[in-house]
């Protein structure tokens, strides 16, 4: 597929051009976030003092705009680099962690969502649902609710995927046990991964890290956003498959998750990928 060629060259991409990128991201994934930023061959900076996020965006090929752990002077760091983020035109992704559980969340999500100019919104469908202003199930910060496989269900939440992006002339990205991603014209579904990542916490935040990795090396929001996607899940399973059944578990998991992507390579994105263009 000529799809996972640009993927691969992105990917290439990437570990030549080691893109500095700049979180502000939330305390209980932070680590996990940096790992698999160092781990796919990117360079994380978690810098969230509003005295200095301004200085820290500047430098940095991509900013990552992470709500799970909200609190007021974030809030004031995360506009203010995205303001300065949009003024260098350094590509700027959110993840509306939690947004519907709370209304704090969803107002944050908003304000951010119009104080700047996002490249991708990546979140789960709950959280997409709450942005686009449709009433949604949470629970705490986690979705009740996943994308459908097959159905009227996979069609309304292609078409609500398209009619946000187009509205807000960003990418949207929802994850799930399949996910969706356009830039309100063309639209790719990808489904790998698997069930077990959910009983991983930070599994979706290390997503947008790695969205925002490839965002920092190419010029194609799309195809930044497919590519972390379509790799968070090649290495889900990779992950999967190496645990051993009897002792392995959610530990393990992840570790095996940082090893997959730090070993990703043309031959796994080739073989696994499971891309749908539409």
């Amino acid at each position: 597929m000529e799809i996972n060629k640009k993927i691969i060259e992105l990917l290439n991409s990437i570990k030549e051009k080691n893109p500095l990128v700049h979180h502000i991201t939330n305390y209980v994934t932070v680590n996990d976030c940096a790992n698999i930023t160092l781990a796919i061959g990117g360079s994380p900076v978690m810098a969230e003092d509003i005295n200095e996020v301004s200085d820290m965006v500047s430098l940095s090929s991509s900013l990552v705009i992470n709500i799970g752990t909200l609190n007021s002077s974030s809030v004031q760091s995360m506009i203010q680099a995205g303001k300065r983020a949009n003024e260098l035109n350094i590509p700027v992704i959110l993840d509306p962690v939690g947004a519907g559980a709370t209304s704090y969340r969803t107002d944050t999500a908003k304000r951010i969502i119009d104080g700047v100019k996002l490249a991708v919104i990546r979140g789960n469908l709950s959280e997409i649902k709450t942005i686009y202003g449709v009433n949604s199930k949470t629970k705490g910060v986690d979705s009740s609710e996943s994308v459908s496989e097959n159905g009227n269900e996979l069609i309304e939440e292609k078409e609500m995927a398209r009619a946000l992006a187009s509205k807000l002339n960003t990418v949207v990205a929802i994850t799930g046990v399949v996910d969706i991603i356009t830039d309100g014209k063309t639209l790719y579904t990808a489904s790998n991964g698997h069930k077990i990542m959910a009983k991983v916490t930070g599994t979706g935040c290390m997503c947008t890290s790695l969205i925002g990795c490839y965002l920092g090396s190419g010029d194609n929001n799309l195809l930044a956003a497919l590519s972390g996607i379509v790799s968070m899940g090649i290495a889900g399973e990779i992950a999967y498959e190496g645990l051993d059944k009897n002792n392995g578990g959610t530990g393990t998991l992840k570790v095996k998750i940082l090893d997959a992507i730090y070993n990703l390579s043309q031959i796994e994105i080739i073989e696994r990928s499971k891309i749908n263009e539409e």
